[in-house]
């Protein structure tokens, strides 16, 4: 089985329609790879909407697994993808990160959609 990049909006919020989906990916923490912007990402979602003892917790269970942090040919990388595939700069360091682990991104977030190497979930009605 590949690593798996699970997006930040997928793991930040696990009342959000279709967080179901990502359980399996998230808790097999020997095949989660984070890259560090989705850790500030959704440290700062979840300090702003539930404080900082729960933004505390979410960072922590985000870095039980590998956790990717940017160099910078990485940032080159993500600066070439963000431009090929027109992805706002957080999903192209994801994208790009997914790429340098061989990852598979599981996401919700329809920048992604219709790209190699990304499960991609329409999100559900609430």
């Amino acid at each position: 089985m590949p690593n798996r990049v699970v997006a930040s909006r997928a793991s930040s919020r696990a009342d959000e329609p279709g967080a179901d989906r990502f359980a399996d990916a998230i808790e097999n923490t020997r095949n989660l790879v984070v890259p560090v912007i989705c850790v500030l990402e959704v440290f700062k979602v979840v300090l702003r909407e539930r404080g900082e003892g729960d933004a505390l917790q979410a960072a922590a269970l985000m870095q039980q697994g590998q956790v990717v942090d940017l160099d910078a040919p990485l940032a080159l990388a993500a600066a070439t993808l963000g431009v090929d595939h027109k992805l706002p700069l957080a999903d192209s360091i994801v994208y790009a990160v997914a790429q340098f682990v061989s990852g598979v991104i599981w996401t919700q977030d329809d920048d992604f959609e219709g790209l190699a190497g990304v499960r991609y979930f329409p999100k559900r009605k609430r």
